[in-house]
């Protein structure tokens, strides 16, 4: 299946030499895309990316930019998210499940290529995608929370068996 922000750069069409690549998601692909990750809109999704081929694979580095508007996961009341997120990715022909990798802090994610091409579209929208809040909160929601009855984890204590000893202990 394409996904709905596909910008193929093709293997043969990438040399040793980094070359930008600027690419921004149309009305439709965002529209798409706001359905695959479910919020309720993707106003914007833009990318500027150099791309450049290296001996262990093609290396993709910049930034993915971008406007959300989620709903909040208590109130359902709309939130604009902004996203500025860098990109380090290393596509690579095939990845071996078995092999052990040692990563160190300089590490690039490591993407397997598919189909003679790396996606610079679907690399744009997954980064989009995990920077955003997986639980937004508005300004009101804990005021929400508190009036339905659901306490905060720093209100919450867990049940001891040994928290009403004392009481017992006075009664005796």
């Amino acid at each position: 299946m394409t996904p709905e922000f596909s910008r193929p750069e093709r293997l043969d069409a990438i040399g040793a030499g980094e070359r930008e690549v600027r690419i921004a998601a149309t009305e439709a692909e965002r529209a798409a895309l706001a359905v695959r990750f479910g919020v309720l809109s993707v106003e914007r999704l833009d990318a500027t990316l150099r791309v450049k081929r290296e001996a262990a694979g093609i290396v993709v580095r910049g930034r993915v930019t971008g406007a959300v508007v989620q709903a909040c996961s208590v109130t359902d009341v709309p939130l604009d998210a902004t996203i500025d997120e860098p990109v380090a990715l290393l596509f690579v022909e095939a990845l071996d499940e078995q092999e052990e990798v040692e990563l160190d802090a300089g590490a690039l994610d490591t993407v397997e290529i598919e189909g003679g091409a790396v996606d610079l579209g679907e690399a744009a929208a997954e980064t989009m995608a995990l920077a955003l809040d997986p639980f937004p909160r508005s300004p009101d929601a804990e005021t929400v929370l508190r009036e339905a009855g659901v306490i905060s984890e720093d209100d919450h204590r867990p049940y001891s068996p040994l928290q009403d000893l004392k009481s017992l202990l006075g009664k005796g």
